[in-house]
């Protein structure tokens, strides 16, 4: 591997690593005990293997995520390529960084919630999240020559201190690791969605690639396929790391979140070091998730609408800006339902895109499995804005793995089957 790779692997570890991410094996850790090792195991395939996989699809069409929806139809692509980046990026997924950062590193340190508090941080946060976002080519190397190691470094100095200084006993698992702690592990890192902000990431990647002058199919899925495993080694290391730490916290009480339960750490680790510590770990962490959706965001709104880069990202982080200052409640309250619609189908057009020669191409399997997957993703979505869809739910009920928000499996795999017997349409690409 050369250069170059380390330095987008490093820069791609940074855009996944947010402040969500820091947050679930830690929940995990407490949750699963003695079974941790089993849980984390499932944890990882699905919530750094999607991700990954989802990169390396994009490098496969060697552009972005319309591109992959595209193979649905022309209309689909736009539309439901826009809502991702729209989703992911200024409407919910950059200001609810910015309000995570506020809350773990700002917040500590002051005597209760204060909107002139967060107001001010994100004034300085998002100004620089534009200066950082302004020349994609620059972003790369500020983030994973220089930002990255600094992370590391403090990621590094927390899990160091809790694998010399906790030596407690892990406890018994929870209810839901006792039977089947892999699986349990396996349904949590789905639930991190972090595969539609890979679908986000992977046009940066693939761009940076293009720029060092990495432009044939084949050597951009090679290259995109090394820097994701430098990618994927690191979050496997550190989430297994933070998770462990999580598993010896037990002892310590009990917690409503992981953020709670790294916070705690900390402070058993460094006193009132720690909250500086942990303030510096996630405010890097969210802030160069930002840049990669801010950056994502301007390339792909450049593409399809001409307007000029620098004022497309302005205005996304204009109204990220404005969107952060609502609080993270309001966030949360309306991002979930978005992404719980998206996220299924995002999970489709990647697997289908891996899976593109055995069915030759045919546009039926991809618009079959789609419309299924997409009616079960919208009653999710639905149900999670709080409709009554009573009605409607002991039939969907029935569906294999309903219950783990896996519903949506059967419905795509029977949609791709129908999808292949009634068509004969094929992509021009395979």
């Amino acid at each position: 591997m050369n250069k170059d790779t380390f330095i987008i692997g490093f820069m791609l570890f940074a855009l996944f690593f947010g402040a969500g991410n820091l947050i679930y094996p830690p929940t995990l850790g407490i949750d699963s005990g003695t079974s941790f090792w089993a849980a984390i195991s499932g944890f990882v395939i699905t919530g750094v293997g999607l991700p990954i996989l989802a990169v390396t699809a994009i490098s496969f069409v060697k552009n972005d995520a319309r591109e992959l929806a595209d193979r649905v139809h022309p209309m689909f692509g736009l539309i439901f390529t826009s809502i991702v980046y729209l989703a992911i990026g200024p409407f919910f997924g950059i200001p609810r960084a910015a309000t995570v950062a506020h809350e773990m590193s700002v917040e500590p340190f002051l005597d209760g919630t204060s909107t002139i508090a967060l107001l001010i941080f994100t004034t300085v946060f998002f100004f620089f999240v534009f200066i950082v976002s302004l020349n994609p080519s620059k972003m790369v190397d500020r983030i994973g020559q220089y930002l990255t190691p600094i992370l590391l470094a403090a990621i590094a100095g927390l899990i160091v201190g809790g694998f010399i200084l906790l030596d407690n006993p892990l406890s018994a698992p929870t209810e839901k690791y006792t039977s089947s702690p892999f699986f349990t592990g396996f349904v949590e890192g789905y639930l991190t969605m972090d595969a539609i902000a890979a679908l986000a990431f992977g046009i940066i990647v693939v761009n940076a690639f293009k720029e060092r002058g990495i432009t044939t199919k084949q050597e951009l899925v090679k290259s995109t396929l090394k820097a994701g495993l430098i990618t994927g080694i690191g979050l496997i290391a550190v989430y297994a790391s933070i998770g462990w730490i999580g598993a010896k916290m037990a002892a310590f009480g009990s917690f409503t979140n992981g953020g709670e339960i790294l916070s705690s750490a900390a402070n058993e680790l460094f006193g009132s070091y720690g909250a500086l510590l942990l303030g510096v770990i996630v405010t890097l962490a969210c802030f160069t998730t930002s840049v990669g959706l801010v950056v994502a965001a301007g390339q792909f709104f450049n593409k399809i609408t001409g307007i000029p880069y620098h004022w497309i990202i302005l205005i996304v982080t204009i109204v990220s800006y404005l969107i952060a200052n609502q609080g993270l409640d309001t966030i949360i309250s309306v991002s979930v339902p978005v992404l719980t619609f998206i996220y299924p189908i995002a999970i489709v057009l990647i697997l289908l895109t891996f899976m593109n020669k055995l069915f030759k191409g045919s546009r039926g399997v991809y618009r079959g499995a789609i419309l299924l997957t997409a009616l079960v993703s919208l009653y999710d979505g639905l149900a999670a804005f709080g409709f009554d869809l009573s009605s409607i739910t002991p039939w969907m009920e029935k569906l294999p793995f309903f219950s783990l928000g896996l519903g949506w499996v059967t419905p795509a795999i029977a949609g791709g089957l129908i999808g292949l017997l009634f068509s004969k349409n094929k992509l021009v690409e395979s």
